[in-house]
């Protein structure tokens, strides 16, 4: 019996085993039958997206003349202000001076006296070879190059503006300030007086004999004022005009003893002496000439086409702009001048960075456009002349189409090694020829000795 009684317990425990077996989950295999097909892994969350970092603020200065008949330094500000809200991370700060050389003399008392020169200047394009032997400035080839359209770009400036641009198969500034020697004249003054607009040396003398008036010994109005404080440049349409422009091809070769060039200086001197139009010597009315025409102090002047928005707001009768008229009849003669922006060399790279920036932003054609209009200034980029603006503004004022057009008659503008100190010597025995100290061939030959010597080093 007790064994029986054993053996039912034992049955009874098994069977107790095998329901709570049945009862239990079975555990899950740990890799899939490979007939088995597998579910997709579960969904995981995106990582949010990380945002680039801000670009690190950044301010660079640029030095900038302003010695024109315009609001230059208001209108820089404005482009400055649009510039910087497009590039938040750049503060741009002008510095303004008096004129292109006391943009030069800021920048080399800056770099000579061993601080950070800055980042950008508008400075002369005749500046350029002057600039590379004192190794301030830097090539801009790299930055073009890594433009999506740096040939295009390069290429859409006007060539005359270019050539003071290149040296040594580099490109080392931007064409931006630009601007050519034109001939304004009062067309009302001209045209009551049954004279039509000069095209000959005669032909200007002629009618700014007649349109000088006189009270006694006192004139009331000269025939035509042709500024010589800063005499090179406004003297070469007169040399071109001659039929020999006073700097050759390279860049240590003068002409200022050519017979041509001691004709022309004579021919400015004959418009004092002999026609009595013109104040006699050197005239050092730069600043005050745009306004002496439009008072009616005088019925021409030369000078910047850079003035002409200036003169078209204050003159109350028709303007006349013409590029300077040459000894024959029916040529014409002009230079190029103004300005390029230079990149300069000791500065950190992040800021020559945001200079490019401000270059490429301020030359775009419809900047380049509103420049030339709000200025007088050439625009420097032949497609700003198919801007909307611009095609307008020409309808309107057609004195603008006039500047452009005055460059097919440029020659080069005096550019040499040693620039500063060949063209100190050309203005010094020009002057003394103005001003009859020597004669226009005794002091155009003391000249070219001077600055051959000057030239020699660089020979």
């Amino acid at each position: 019996m007790k064994h029986l009684s054993l053996l039912f317990v034992i049955v009874i425990l098994s069977l107790g085993l095998i329901v709570l077996a049945g009862c239990t989950t079975p555990a899950a295999p740990t890799q899939a039958p490979a007939e088995a097909p597998t579910s997709a892994p579960a969904p995981t969350e995106a990582p949010a997206p990380t945002e680039a970092p801000a670009p690190a603020p950044v301010t660079i200065q640029v030095f900038y003349p302003v010695a024109v008949d315009a609001p230059i330094a208001d209108i820089l500000k404005g482009y400055i202000a649009a510039f910087e809200k497009e590039n938040p991370n750049i503060t741009v700060e002008p510095v303004f001076s008096g004129g292109y050389g006391d943009v030069r003399t800021a920048v080399q008392t800056t770099i000579d006296g061993g601080g950070q020169p800055p980042a950008l200047a508008v400075m002369l394009g005749t500046d350029l070879y002057d600039l590379i032997n004192a190794d301030y400035i830097i090539p801009l080839d790299d930055y073009i190059d890594a433009m999506d359209n740096g040939d295009a770009y390069l290429n859409d400036f006007y060539p005359a503006f270019l050539e003071n641009s290149r040296y040594d198969g580099k490109v080392w500034s931007i064409p931006f300030q630009r601007s050519a020697v034109v001939m304004y004249y009062n067309a009302d003054l001209f045209k009551e007086n049954g004279l039509d607009a000069p095209d000959s040396w005669d032909a200007l003398a002629n009618a700014a004999q007649a349109l000088t008036v006189r009270d006694g010994d006192n004139v009331t109005r000269w025939g035509i004022e042709w500024p010589s404080g800063w005499p090179y440049w406004l003297f070469q349409p007169l040399a071109i005009g001659a039929g020999q422009n006073i700097v050759g091809d390279s860049d240590t070769e003068v002409f200022f003893d050519h017979p041509k060039v001691i004709e022309a200086v004579q021919y400015y001197i004959d418009l004092s002496h002999k026609y009595k139009a013109m104040a006699e010597g050197v005239q050092a009315v730069w600043g005050q000439a745009p306004s002496d025409l439009a008072s009616g102090q005088t019925a021409m002047i030369v000078h910047s086409s850079g003035s002409l928005s200036g003169l078209l707001k204050q003159v109350d009768f028709e303007l006349g702009v013409m590029p300077v008229p040459g000894k024959q009849k029916g040529t014409y003669a002009t230079v190029p001048g103004g300005g390029n922006l230079y990149m300069f060399k000791d500065v950190p790279k992040e800021q020559q960075d945001a200079a490019w920036k401000f270059i490429e932003f301020v030359t775009r054609p419809e900047n380049a456009a509103d420049f030339s209009i709000n200025t007088g200034y050439i625009a420097s980029r032949q497609s700003a002349y198919d801007t909307a603006a611009m095609k307008d503004y020409i309808a309107k004022t057609p004195q603008a189409a006039a500047t452009r057009d005055a460059l097919q008659y440029a020659g080069k503008e005096l550019s040499v090694q040693n620039l500063g100190e060949v063209r100190n010597i050309f203005h010094d025995y020009l002057q003394k020829a103005y001003n009859g100290e020597m004669s226009p061939a005794e002091a155009m030959a003391a000249a070219q000795k001077a600055a051959d010597e000057a030239l020699a080093p660089f020979k």
